[in-house]
């Protein structure tokens, strides 16, 4: 009788794949070349490695730091306990690769002005920052005539006066922002709608248009045929 017996390792006997997206092979040549004696040997070794890595993951070539991170992941494969050095000479640690990203400051917005939005407020402190003069003023009237377009739009049951922008302004600059007297704050509010009515222009012309054109093809179409159907009696004749 011959033997059926095999030699089989089964994965569930095997470690743990520390990143599976890399396979088994390559968690098995870093443990490989973590075992070499020679460290010239180990380093090029590893960096034939990462060069595999790097061909094996083709959506991350386009990467600019690719190879950093591929030095990062042999590193964590190898369970931080390899004696190489990463083209940065940077080595990695654990620590490092539990690091947080820096916090991200979300925008304060007061409650009371919250409908202006956040840009306002940008703004305003552009403006503070301004020195005084015509240019400063002209800014300022753009502020006023966008908090103005911004009510309008989250409020359109409302009326909105140019005395309730004036107060709001004064309010955001804490007194350090006013207009000209002869100040006018509706020129968004006009240049907007100048915009969507010479849209829907267009759009008449263009629906116009094209009912023009179907009715001369449809005459032209009963010319063609009355002349056709002329040359037929000429013919019978």
């Amino acid at each position: 009788m011959t033997d059926t017996s095999h030699n089989l390792t089964y994965n569930s006997k095997k470690s743990d794949l520390i990143m599976p997206e890399y396979g088994r092979h390559i968690q098995e040549m870093i443990n490989y070349g973590k075992a070499m004696e020679n460290d010239e040997e180990r380093q090029h070794f590893i960096e034939k490695v990462v060069d595999l890595m790097v061909q094996i993951t083709p959506q991350n070539r386009n990467l600019d730091d690719v190879r950093a991170r591929m030095w990062l992941h042999v590193f964590r494969i190898a369970e931080y306990d390899i004696n190489v050095m990463p083209p940065n000479g940077e080595i990695p640690t654990p620590e490092t690769a539990r690091k947080k990203p820096s916090h991200i400051g979300y925008p304060t917005v007061q409650k009371k002005f919250r409908h202006y939005g956040h840009n306002v407020q940008e703004l305003v402190k552009k403006a503070l920052s301004m020195e005084d003069g015509d240019l400063k003023d002209a800014f300022v009237e753009v502020i006023g005539s966008y908090m103005k377009l911004a009510y309008r739009t989250w409020n359109k049951e409302h009326y909105v006066s140019d005395d309730i922008i004036i107060e709001d302004l004064e309010a955001l600059s804490e007194g350090k922002l006013k207009f000209k007297d002869d100040v006018k704050l509706d020129t968004l509010a006009r240049a907007n709608a100048r915009k969507h009515a010479s849209r829907s222009k267009g759009k008449g012309r263009d629906d116009r248009g094209g009912g023009r054109g179907r009715k001369n093809d449809n005459r032209g179409g009963r010319g063609r045929n009355n002349n056709n159907n002329g040359r037929k009696n000429y013919r019978r004749k």
